[in-house]
């Protein structure tokens, strides 16, 4: 009688991964698969910050960067990841908490991480106020906006006072430019942070961008959620079709000398928008996307306000000047 082949068992076909998802699944496999969503982003938020110490002798790249949220150190990035994750089957579609699959512990011991599973054994013991509590003292910058900090804390009172004086102290109104080539949305956000930038203007055309966090309703939502206001305002904004093969340096001048003899002039409404919100007490930061602000036009709008502010001290020197420390280019 002829025997019947065997059936090998169907190999699970798993998505590719970036580095930084992969981190996540090793991670939680080796906090044992469950955990609350709070414990979970303050371990993931220590694990990188003790990785990215060694960034002089090691790659930082697959790690997460975080802001001061709600709760301290958060990172949007992370969360953005996690239904990706629950969509392929690696982790359960849980609110409340991070749960493993067998699919997700699978993937994760396919490469196993021995930094990771040393992290895990050092802080096993480590959850709840207690974990929240360390991370405050030992980085109190991402405790700034915690709503839970005097909770967590109870009476020490050193940590509280370290928490508040890293909080941005009140300064007279100052105008920034600062693009987000290159960066993550939350180095982009604790630039904005540290620099006490009050009000983001978003001076695109079009605020849609293929880089996580960096289109209109993502960028808004993230900005309140670490006490900055949004704007938006497109006229201001270069149409897509002047900016399409721009190579060398003669291209941008060309671009931003039509920019400054032709649009500019005509967005009087714009400019005199941001006046007053100069005027009112915001520090105000114009955004668009390339890192350089020589590269775009964000620059010609802050020289523009910049010469409209002088002209007016000069016209009447009893008004102070609106920008006493001029432009700074983050």
């Amino acid at each position: 009688m002829a025997h019947m082949p065997v059936q090998q068992p169907k190999q699970a076909s798993f998505p590719r991964l970036y580095s930084r998802q992969r981190l996540l699944l090793g991670l939680l496999d080796a906090i044992g698969g469950d955990v609350s969503n709070t414990d979970f982003q303050k371990l993931l938020f220590l694990y990188c910050k003790e990785r990215s110490a060694h960034r002089e002798t090691e790659s930082s790249q697959g790690l997460y960067d975080f802001v001061p949220f709600r709760f301290g150190a958060f990172s949007f990035t992370c969360y953005a990841d996690r239904p990706r994750l629950a969509k392929w089957g690696l982790i359960a579609e849980d609110d409340q908490k991070w749960v493993l699959t067998e699919d997700g512990s699978n993937l994760a011991r396919e490469s196993e991480n021995t930094s990771i599973r040393a992290f895990a054994n050092r802080y096993r013991s480590l959850r709840g106020n207690a974990l929240v509590a360390n991370t405050y003292r030992r980085y109190p910058y991402y405790a700034i906006h915690s709503e839970i900090a005097e909770q967590v804390l109870q009476d020490d009172r050193r940590t509280i006072e370290r928490i508040e004086s890293n909080r941005t102290k009140a300064t007279p109104s100052r105008l920034f430019t600062i693009g987000y080539e290159g960066r993550t949305l939350e180095s982009y956000l604790n630039l904005l942070i540290r620099e006490g930038a009050t009000l983001l203007c978003d001076v695109r055309r079009n605020a849609i961008s293929r880089k996580y966090g960096f289109s209109k309703t993502a960028l808004e939502r993230s900005c309140a959620g670490v006490g900055i206001r949004y704007e938006h305002l497109p006229d201001l904004g270069i149409e897509s079709s002047l900016r399409r093969g721009l190579k060398s340096e003669a291209d941008f001048k060309n671009l931003f000398k039509t920019y400054e003899q032709t649009i500019l002039p005509n967005q009087g409404d714009a400019l005199e928008k941001i006046r007053a919100w100069l005027r009112s007490g915001e520090s105000v930061a114009l955004t668009c996307f390339e890192l350089k602000a020589g590269l775009c036009h964000r620059h010609c709008v802050a020289n523009a306000l910049e010469k409209i502010t002088n002209q007016v001290h000069s016209a009447d020197p009893d008004v102070g000047p609106l920008l006493p420390n001029g432009v700074k280019h983050l």
